[in-house]
Formats: structure tokens, C-alpha cells, sequence
């Protein structure tokens, strides 16, 4: 039902915009390309400040990395992300093995991801509240009660277990004795795993300084992006709503997350348009206009330089990766002998 809506859209849309690509295609050629290339950069500054959450999340885990490399990531996993099938996994997955070559343990890797993603849901639920109730329409804020919740759990969470260590302890050997019992291990199995997981969940240290760094930081990450979206409407000579663009942007990204399309190709696309003209009130051929540009920073370009960020500075870890793999399976092959 959902892809016979979508294709259904997408053919109303071409027989409605047809009649006005010609006009779509004028505004691209009377482009004001100082405007574009400030589109540019706010995608730019954007990306840099999503690789400072990053940071100053691992710094709160004990982790130090310089700037460059968490951008370094960034960059290619996004690329990741919006070109590959199941694109999100690989660039979880990406992000993860990197983050533990900076000396992450496995803990803190996952921890990092998990704040920054719920972090990341929580500025695009705020936007998208904030730019209904600014355009006076009706907002359902319980779009807000999971990421904030979220948020708060995980943090309580980390801060518990790093105030209380000792019953966390118990409490969890008291749970593995009953787990080995029941399936007839020896009764200290795992104790040593799990004792490595309390200490790695209690070397974070996540205080008020660090999350409202961390929360400043995806602020900028998430209005630089509208910036952008913005800047391309002014680019090709439209006059958007700007408390619209709110709306504009946090639809394009919630219908962006679903599967399907690397990158949400044609439906991101459609649903740009399609608010454009309603929510920031631009004519459909500007939407059009405007749409091809922001999609041409966010989505191509980033992927191109993520590409090339991952082949020239990455390409060789996964040589390594295969490396000790295969030394490993050696050595395996070897005690077996």
C-alpha cells in the first residue's frame, strides 16, 4: 500500500510540475552562484558540527581524536549511508570499527552511536514541532516524548552504573550464577566479561558541561542543514517562509529515513517539492529549482567527497581487517593441527 501511495505521488507530481520545468530550468540558469556556494558551506558547517557531537561524546568516554579524524568519518559514512542499499547498517557498522581503532572499547563505541543518534531524532522532532506551532498550525509534541526519553535514559543509566558499580556487580553475577545454572555452566562463565563491561561503563563520564556541548553542537549540525535548504530556495530567486523550511526540512529527513532508496532517492525528492510549495510557499517551478540544488549539495556532493575521504584515508584498514583475519584463521588452522 505505502509504495502504491508513493508512486501514485510521484505521478501527480510529474503531471502537475510538467507544465513548469521549463520555467524550473530558467531559475537554475539564472542560478546566483554566491548564494550556492554559501549553500555549500552551510552543508559544510553542518557535517563539521555533527563530527564535534562525535567527539565530544568519545571525550566523555575517555576517548581523545582530533577533529579532522572524526570528520574524516563522518564524511565517509554518511556517503555510506545515502548510497548504499541498507546503507544506515554499513555506516553503523563503519563508524563502529573506527571509533574502536581510536581505542574505544566496545562499550563506549556503541554508547557514542546511541546518544548521537537519539541526540540527532531529538533536534529533528524539535524542528519539525517548532516550525508547525510557528506557522500556526497544530503540533502532536508526543513526537518528542521518545527521543527526550531517550536521551534521559541512557544518560541516567551510564550515571548510575558509574555512581553504583558495586550493585551493578552484584546484581548482574547474581543474574549470570542463575543464567549458568539454568544451562549447566561453570558457575563463574562470563564474570570476567561482565566486570570488563561494568568498567568500561563506568570510564564514561558524560557531565553537564559535556551533554550541553554535545546538544549545542547537533543544534548547529541540524539548523545548518535548514541553512542550506534555505539558501538554495534564495539561490534560484525564491523567497521561502522561513518558519516553513522548518517543516520542509524535518519532513525530507523523516521520509528520507525510511529503507528502501540509498539516500531516499525520488521519494525525499518529491516530498521537498511538495512541502516547498506548501509549507514555504515558493511556486512549484522554484520548488523544483530549489530541491535539485539542495539534493545536489546534501546528497551528491557529500557522497562524492565521502567516497574519496573513505578511499584515500580508509581503503587501507580494510586491507588490514582481511590482514588479521586471515592470520587469525591461521593460527586457529595451526592449534588444530
Amino acid at each position: 500500500m505505502v509504495a502504491v501511495a508513493l508512486l501514485a505521488l510521484l505521478i501527480g507530481e510529474g503531471v502537475y510540475l510538467a507544465p513548469r520545468l521549463h520555467e524550473s530550468w530558467r531559475a537554475l540558469t539564472e542560478m546566483h552562484w554566491g548564494i550556492a556556494l554559501a549553500c555549500v558551506v552551510a552543508q559544510a558547517v553542518s557535517l563539521s558540527a555533527f563530527a564535534r557531537v562525535q567527539k565530544q561524546l568519545l571525550a566523555a568516554g575517555g576517548v581523545r581524536v582530533t577533529q579532522r579524524r572524526s570528520l574524516s568519518v563522518i564524511y565517509a559514512s554518511t556517503a555510506m549511508s545515502v548510497t548504499l542499499p541498507a546503507g544506515q547498517v554499513f555506516s553503523t557498522a563503519f563508524t563502529y570499527r573506527e571509533t574502536r581503532r581510536w581505542g574505544a572499547s566496545p562499550v563506549v563505541a556503541s554508547w557514542q552511536l546511541a546518544i548521537s543518534g537519539v541526540i540527532a531524532a531529538l533536534g529533528l522532532a524539535l524542528l519539525g514541532v517548532s516550525g508547525a506551532l510557528l506557522v500556526g498550525g497544530s503540533a502532536n509534541t508526543t513526537t518528542l516524548i521518545l527521543p527526550v526519553a531517550g536521551v534521559i535514559a541512557l544518560v541516567a543509566a551510564v550515571r548510575y552504573v558509574r555512581a553504583h558499580p558495586r550493585s551493578i556487580v552484584a546484581a548482574g553475577r547474581w543474574g549470570l550464577a542463575k543464567y549458568n545454572a539454568l544451562r549447566g555452566n561453570a558457575a563463574d562463565a562470563g564474570r570476567a566479561r561482565l566486570d570488563a563491561i561494568v568498567d568500561q561503563v563506568t570510564s564514561v563520564r558524560l557531565g553537564p558541561r559535556d551533554a550541553a556541548a554535545a546538544a549545542g553542537f547537533s543544534a548547529v549540525h541540524r539548523l545548518a542543514d535548514v541553512a542550506c535548504l534555505g539558501l538554495a530556495c534564495f539561490a534560484v530567486g525564491a523567497d521561502p517562509r522561513i518558519y516553513g523550511l522548518l517543516l520542509v526540512f524535518s519532513a525530507g529527513k523523516t521520509v528520507g529515513s525510511i529503507p528502501g532508496a540509498p539516500g531516499g532517492l525520488v521519494i525525499v525528492d518529491a516530498t521537498l517539492i511538495a512541502t516547498l510549495t506548501t509549507a514555504a510557499s515558493i511556486s512549484a517551478s522554484q520548488a523544483v529549482a530549489a530541491a535539485l540544488v539542495y539534493r545536489v549539495v546534501s546528497f551528491v556532493l557529500v557522497a562524492v567527497v565521502g567516497w574519496v575521504v573513505f578511499l584515500a584515508l580508509f581503503r587501507s584498514h580494510r586491507l588490514e581487517d582481511a590482514r588479521a583475519e586471515f592470520e587469525q584463521e591461521s593460527e586457529r588452522t595451526t592449534a588444530g593441527e
